[in-house]
């Protein structure tokens, strides 16, 4: 395994990244999708002695239950110093008031329970899992700046929001000498390219490392596009997943999973490895999140570091894109009224 640093830190990194989403008891989650302890802890060992030290997951995934998993597995498979273990917060974890978001209140609280359910005694990367909108943003920071400082935390990330958004959380914690988000965990693959517009190159400008979630475009691009199969999860995603990935695309989607195909068939590999492959060609990508239910998607995800894509390839790759709708930062409706409500006149659609 080749190790990279993350952004601009001095922490190494595996470029590919394990997403524990996909680790979770199934009665306290994702009753289709997501695998219970047994199942995951050989997968979690598997991606260790491939060298992969890059493990992410949340406080939200299977109401905790990702985070124990996880947590138990590294600590009886690794040594918790060799390991990267990074989660996030915002959304609901108990009904009433104060159980979401990321107020000061939240912050401090959710990070104990984070650091229970992971049996760790700091974190490494601590993410803000989108934005929350009904709290200052100065307040979120200075809570998370306290737990650097109270060596809970080790490095700050953040997660899909809009650039702009994204641009005035750096500029805050520099001025007010709070510790700096280091990372952005967005949404980015080649059936979706719209963060090259404004948050890729603002992460490029202030060396922040981005982590790609669906990587794969919720298995689009894995396989081909006259295959009717499903992953479980986009089986059961509804109308998110249309959000990510509407029809109004589908010609250019059409065309882009034929050429993955073109591409991993004149080097003799699966097209996952292409799409991953494509993505490490992107400088600021520091590793995309694999979300694993087996050990030959572990295995394709490594394989993936020794293909070479040539200039040509990678234009043949990109150039079927068309742009379209960027919902890049917006996590449910309520949220896009809400900024509509705060930015009289502004479109977002």
């Amino acid at each position: 395994m080749r190790y990279i640093k993350l952004g601009r830190t001095g922490l190494d990194v595996s470029p590919v990244a394990i997403g524990a989403m996909t680790y979770g008891e199934p009665d306290r989650g994702h009753p289709v999708w997501s695998l219970d302890e047994e199942t995951s802890r050989p997968l979690i060992k598997h991606a260790l002695e491939a060298g992969i030290n890059f493990f992410d997951t949340a406080n939200l995934y299977s109401n905790g239950s990702s985070e124990e998993i996880l947590g138990r597995a590294l600590k009886d498979f690794a040594d918790r110093d060799d390991v990267v273990i990074a989660t996030k917060l915002r959304h609901p974890m108990r009904p009433g008031p104060n159980g979401r978001g990321l107020s000061r209140k939240a912050v401090m609280t959710e990070v104990d329970h984070s650091l229970r359910r992971l049996g760790t005694d700091y974190i490494d990367l601590y993410q803000v899992h989108r934005n929350d909108h009904a709290t200052p943003l100065e307040e979120t920071l200075e809570a998370l700046d306290d737990l650097v400082r109270a060596g809970k935390v080790r490095y700050l990330g953040a997660s899909s929001m809009h650039a702009w958004e994204f641009a005035k959380a750096l500029h805050l914690q520099e001025r007010h000498g709070w510790a700096r988000f280091v990372s952005m965990q967005d949404h980015y693959n080649l059936l979706a390219r719209e963060e090259e517009r404004e948050m890729i190159p603002l992460c490029l400008d202030e060396g922040v490392g981005t982590i790609v979630w669906s990587p794969m475009a919720r298995g689009r691009l894995a396989r081909a596009w006259d295959d009717a199969r499903s992953t479980n999860r986009s089986a059961t995603d509804g109308a998110y997943a249309d959000l990510l990935y509407s029809p109004a695309e589908e010609a250019s989607n059409h065309a882009i999973v034929d050429a993955v195909g073109k591409v991993a068939e004149a080097h003799g590999v699966s097209r996952a490895q292409i799409a991953l492959a494509w993505l490490r060609r992107q400088p600021v990508v520091t590793a995309p999140l694999v979300g694993a239910g087996s050990t030959g998607q572990i295995d394709d995800a490594v394989a993936s570091l020794d293909v070479e894509l040539t200039d040509d390839e990678v234009r043949e790759l990109e150039a079927p894109y068309t742009p379209r709708h960027d919902w890049q930062g917006v996590s449910d409706e309520a949220e896009l009224e809400a900024i509509r409500a705060r930015i009289p006149g502004m479109a977002l659609s």
